[in-house]
């Protein structure tokens, strides 16, 4: 018998590899040259940021450590500047190697990771709009959402609600005056992730509004 918990981790590892093929198209579709909304990053960059994730072990603390970030910065604008773009997106298309912990974590850390990014290109374009997601990505989504909203905005300067639009209050985070964001699950992990290119609602006041979005977010 399959545990219900098995059957979560496997889909989660499916919609992880889904995704990944949706951004490798997205990044065919649109070049090296394309903005992102990770500021001052180009596609290239960032597709750089995650093959080093994936594939450079000595750089890739630096991503989340920020006393080593200087030597991951230096790492990705050297991998960014000496490979071809095609190889660069292959590598990130074939997903982590063998030796990557990654490679165990995919249902774990890549189903946030290749969405956000995705998302990154996307809704850098003028005219975006949400996708139509499935109901086993969304579901993937919404699992780690409290958690990435309580190490992501634990530092906003508010009482910060998260909701669907169905009522379901998902997580509360930050201290201050009281702000309710309203949207798909998708729109609120975003959110948490930092960017503010998002459909949703702000019932609050509107400095706290302001504040809120102006805070650094992210994990």
């Amino acid at each position: 018998m399959v545990s219900a918990g098995t059957d979560s981790i496997v889909e989660a590892m499916s919609v992880a590899r889904n995704e990944r093929a949706a951004l490798v198209a997205t990044l065919r579709a649109v070049g090296p040259d394309a903005p992102t909304l990770c500021e001052g990053w180009t596609t290239k960059d960032l597709t750089a940021h995650m093959v080093i994730r994936e594939h450079r072990l000595d750089a890739a603390p630096g991503i989340l450590v920020p006393q080593l970030a200087g030597y991951t910065a230096k790492v990705q604008n050297r991998v960014a500047a000496e490979t071809d773009w095609d190889t660069l997106v292959a590598k990130l298309a074939a997903g982590p190697p063998l030796y990557s912990p990654l490679k165990l974590l995919d249902s774990v850390a890549n189903v946030t990771e290749m969405f956000v990014h995705h998302e990154d290109v996307r809704r850098a374009a003028p005219d975006w709009q949400p996708r139509d997601l499935d109901a086993a990505t969304a579901d993937a989504l919404r699992r780690p959402l409290a958690t990435f909203s309580r190490m992501g905005m634990s530092k906003v300067p508010a009482r910060v609600s998260l909701c669907t639009p169905d009522g379901h209050t998902l997580a509360t985070v930050g201290k201050g005056p009281a702000l309710t964001i309203t949207g798909e699950i998708p729109e609120l992990l975003l959110f948490a992730f930092g960017r503010n290119e998002v459909h949703a609602d702000f019932a609050g006041d509107p400095d706290t509004v302001a504040a809120v979005k102006a805070a650094k977010r992210g994990v």
